[in-house]
């Protein structure tokens, strides 16, 4: 399959607002590729690169772009060629990595008209990363192989792959699907959560439900057959090597055959308190030095879910049940704290879970899952049974450049990067945001922004600091890649502050005040 048929599409999946056209749109390719194909189409399509991080970034796109291959030369780059070229780049190390690096980029963009060149910018800076496609996609597929989508969306969920499950159900039909069941020691998408306002509302919404304490760790996965353990991150990369104190509690459980869903913390032995995520992500980086880790900082696992146990799937039982198995599993400091709402017209138990919302603040967590008790567990969904409750921070910020957006977003001023104030009346920058902007601020934005612009490089528009937004934020992070060292989680663009010079915008020391 051409590149420029699956650049094509994917311009014309993100041009459109029409769910039904989307599913024609994608089942029509996938219909017409090798199932091989399919599997890379996905990927690309979803901004994914199959061979993961592979050192690409702007500092290499900006350098080495070449003219594209005349408009009239016909497309002939394939998939097989894209994924050729990015396995080759996955697997420069070492001295002059940077420059072979960018050499193979050059020969790939050498042979990329114009069209596919800004579809390969965007998915190696990953601009085309949106886990909304991925429901798509798999609708699509469930058209294109002739299966439903709900016998696919569950094989995916249990398998962890779409493009995998595709390619076999494209190859095979309906029947490949019966093959991909819940199998200890095979990583499990996660169930993950939407989002609540307040403990109250999201009680009203569940009915009858358990109310956790939601940590700020690293999401694992353990699976256990026998004195085998098997560690995985929510993206389902394997770190058992990486986290020794998990694979040894895992084995001291009394049960066997069992799958834990949970997060890895660590405390702060002087405090008490949980300590930042960002302090213990480095422990499933692939360069960390385990034992020096270990001994400095040691993780603790806590689990809130059992997926499997004896051998037995769990995922379709109501979570009231699999917290029972969960019980009999765990001992109460490996199991998370929670707090059971029975009946939701009880006022004095609602209270309660108000404050134990109010206490789990206080330990230094970040919020309560409010979870269903006759929910099943989805995989790799983000349920509407299973609600995050988490404090809301607001900045006033500044706008000091913006990047041209893409697919619908096209002609229009997206990605905001945004600053606060120093002491000395400079702005610094904390981070970037496309997220929030509905198409009206789109427009407005690109008006007024338009109104400030300094200077136009082609991708991003610097302006006078002048336009100040209200932005929404997780929480802090620390970050190398902005000079205050810090970086806003999750930030969206809540709305604009024409109103609002920029001399009232929040500064650098209200930010890190905090932290």
């Amino acid at each position: 399959m051409l590149l420029a048929r699956v650049a094509e599409v994917s311009g014309e999946v993100a041009a459109t607002s029409a769910r039904s056209r989307k599913t024609g749109l994608l089942a029509e390719l996938f219909a017409r590729a090798e199932p091989e194909q399919s599997a890379l189409a996905i990927s690309y399509l979803s901004g994914r690169i199959p061979q993961g991080r592979i050192g690409i970034g702007w500092s290499v796109l900006k350098e080495v772009l070449p003219p594209a291959v005349s408009p009239a030369d016909a497309p002939r780059l394939t998939l097989s060629d894209v994924d050729e070229a990015m396995a080759e780049l996955a697997g420069v190390v070492g001295a002059g990595a940077q420059s072979r690096r960018r050499e193979r980029v050059r020969k790939l963009f050498a042979a990329a008209t114009l069209p596919e060149q800004e579809f390969l910018i965007r998915l190696l800076t990953g601009e085309l990363r949106q886990g909304a496609l991925d429901a798509v996609a798999l609708e699509g597929v469930a058209r294109a192989a002739g299966v439903g989508s709900g016998e696919l969306r569950r094989a995916v969920m249990l398998d962890g792959s779409l493009p995998r499950v595709a390619q076999a159900v494209l190859r095979e039909g309906g029947d490949a699907l019966d093959r991909f069941t819940l199998r200890v020691g095979s990583p499990v998408l996660p169930m993950l959560a939407h989002t609540a306002s307040s403990v109250t509302g999201a009680v009203a919404n569940l009915g009858p439900c358990a109310v956790e304490e939601k940590l700020d760790g690293i999401r694992i996965q353990v699976h256990r057959r026998g004195e085998e353990v098997r560690v995985y991150t929510r993206s389902l990369d394997d770190i058992t090597d990486r986290l020794p104190e998990v694979v040894a509690l895992a084995r001291e459980i009394s049960g066997d055959m069992f799958i834990l869903d949970g997060e890895a913390i660590a405390v702060d032995p002087v405090t008490g308190r949980p300590v930042s995520f960002q302090d213990i992500a480095s422990r499933v980086g692939s360069r960390v030095d385990v034992d020096a880790a270990r001994t400095a900082r040691p993780l603790s696992p806590v689990f809130f879910d059992v997926l499997a146990s004896e051998g037995r799937p769990l995922v379709d039982r109501p979570g009231h049940e699999r917290h029972a198995v969960l019980a009999r599993l765990l001992p109460e400091p490996l199991r998370v704290r929670r707090t059971v709402v029975a009946d939701p017209a009880d006022a004095m138990a609602v209270g309660a879970a108000e404050t134990f919302y109010r206490d789990t603040l206080a330990r230094g967590h970040e919020g309560v899952l409010v979870k269903a008790l006759a929910a099943p567990y989805i995989a790799g969904r983000r349920g509407r049974t299973w609600l995050k409750v988490k404090p809301v921070h607001t900045l006033d910020l500044v706008v000091l450049a913006a990047e041209w957006g893409h697919g619908r977003r096209t002609g229009l001023l997206s990605n905001l990067h945004l600053g606060a104030r120093t002491a000395d009346g400079t702005f610094v920058m904390l981070g970037k945001t496309f997220k929030g902007l509905t198409d009206a601020m789109l427009r407005w934005q690109t008006e007024r922004l338009g109104e400030l612009a300094e200077t136009d490089d082609g991708f991003t528009v610097r302006v006078r600091p002048e336009l100040v937004v209200e932005i929404a934020y997780d929480g802090l992070q620390r970050s190398p890649r902005y000079p205050a060292g810090v970086t806003l989680r999750f930030a969206r663009v809540l709305r604009h502050r024409p109103d609002k010079p920029a001399t009232e915008a929040d500064t650098l020391d209200t930010v890190l005040a905090r932290a």
